[in-house]
């Protein structure tokens, strides 16, 4: 079974490669390589799996879940600019797909008990989302 809680936040980032020039940056971040940064408002969704406790009848009390989502990803991500303000944004490219195994290192450790981090899903838009479920 699969519980999920999704959160918000608004954050900017700025999607360019030290290693890549300006004209390279460009073709392969587009418009996202602005070196003012854009921003975004992000929906993380966070998949928790496991079994149901036979006594409480939850997997992982939601209210614990939505603590350590306040601490270890609203606390660090909201309103702030990735590349200068979170680690490791500051020597990795903040794509939606680093931020999403960023996510999962910081809320996997947390998760004990009868249930294990499952999957941690980063909307940067309605449309577009990327979803990471750990290393194999």
């Amino acid at each position: 079974m699969v519980i999920s809680k999704k959160v918000e936040f608004s954050a900017s980032h700025i999607c360019r490669s030290p290693r890549l020039t300006d004209a390279e940056n460009e073709r392969v971040y587009g418009p996202a390589a602005n070196p003012h940064g854009h921003g975004h408002n992000y929906v993380v969704e966070v998949g928790v799996e496991g079994d149901p406790d036979p006594v409480t009848g939850m997997i992982l009390d939601l209210k614990r879940l939505k603590e350590i989502l306040d601490e270890r990803v609203l606390e660090v991500y909201d309103h702030r600019l990735l590349n200068r303000e979170v680690s490791p944004f500051d020597r990795v490219v903040p794509t939606a797909e680093n931020i999403a195994i960023d996510i999962w290192n910081r809320v996997a450790p947390y998760i004990g008990g009868r249930a294990r981090l499952y999957s941690v899903r980063v909307h940067e838009s309605g449309d577009l989302s990327v979803e990471y479920r750990g290393e194999p």
